[in-house]
């Protein structure tokens, strides 16, 4: 978006020398600013990818991982255009991917270099604690621990880049995390600092309870074609536990009484509760099934972009 003050100081902060990076390029993909950026950006030396439409953050990530690919590049580095983060600390970033030690890293503004859990100065106390909450989430269901899983300063290897295939419209924070665990990526984070500016109104998170919502929707779908069996298999613990208890009583009272009255309705209640546990617990094994059906169209995409990006020559 509008970023013409700070683009080009984002760009020049940029190291010209990164150990064990030969090259490196610029590209600014432009999201339907109104100002000078695509001009500034231009003049500061980036190549700028623009349309004049305004499409979200995730469909733009789309863009930027398929221009990645067309490159021929071994590492893509994210970093937002308003300064928020230091370009000087990209070699920091890159390292643990420069030295074999992960496929993906990710900034994390919440720990310091001590390990200490922090709110960075002036962000909002309801939106780090909303991070804290979705990281422990994400953490949760890739069976990975993770400390800030929204960042947006991020770099990729060219296997992660190939194995991201996101779904969501509006963000792609969350998923990809849960993509490349899902997968078995070497995933790091690594502390950094960050800059949030007083009275600055977000440009992705305009409403909190909108992000919330499409980020736990987004999560959820990932969990569940990721690993169907263990979502579907929680989903139908609840009602299958409440069918049983139900049941199980009801059950208990015929015994000792020879009666079903008065709690008729108990049996009723059980038997529901019952069939919908063993329904969702099907559809989990339908959608296990699928799951498998889903690696292998993974497997293709991948391969599809092998093909289509000449297996990473321009």
């Amino acid at each position: 978006m509008n970023e013409e003050e700070t683009i080009a100081e984002v760009i020049k902060g940029v190291p010209k020398k990164i150990k064990n990076i030969s090259s490196t390029e610029f590209v600014v993909i432009d999201d339907g600013s109104s100002d000078k950026t695509v001009r500034v950006a231009e003049s500061a030396g980036a190549k700028v990818c623009s349309d004049g439409v305004n499409k979200k953050l995730a469909l733009r990530f789309k863009e930027a991982l398929d221009i990645a690919l067309d490159m021929g590049a071994d590492i893509m580095v994210n970093i937002d255009g308003d300064m928020q983060f230091n370009p000087a600390d990209i070699p920091a970033l890159v390292k643990p991917i420069t030295t074999g030690q992960a496929d993906f890293v990710a900034a994390d503004r919440f720990t310091d270099n001590n390990g200490r859990k922090h709110r960075p100065e002036n962000m909002p106390a309801g939106k780090y604690h909303g991070n804290l909450i979705g990281a422990k989430i994400v953490s949760g269901l890739s069976k990975q621990k993770f400390n800030d899983v929204t960042c947006g300063f991020r770099a990729y290897n060219k296997k992660a880049i190939r194995a991201l295939n996101i779904n969501g419209t509006k963000t792609y924070t969350q998923e990809s995390f849960q993509v490349l665990a899902m997968k078995k990526m070497r995933i790091a984070t690594i502390p950094t600092d960050v800059k949030y500016y007083p009275g600055r109104k977000s440009r992705v998170v305009t409403s909190i309870p909108s992000y919330v919502l499409t980020s736990a929707v987004n999560i959820l779908r990932s969990y569940r074609d990721f690993a169907p069996l263990r979502f579907f298999g929680w989903l139908g613990a609840l009602p299958m536990l409440l069918g049983l208890v139900s049941g199980g009583f009801f059950f208990i009272h015929w015994l000792i009484t020879g009666s079903l009255s008065p709690y008729k309705f108990m049996g009723f209640v059980g038997m529901y509760f019952v069939t919908l546990g063993v329904i969702l617990w099907s559809l989990g094994l339908v959608a296990d099934m699928l799951s498998r059906m889903l690696n292998n169209q993974e497997k293709l995409i991948e391969e599809v972009k092998d093909i289509k990006y000449k297996k990473g020559a321009r």
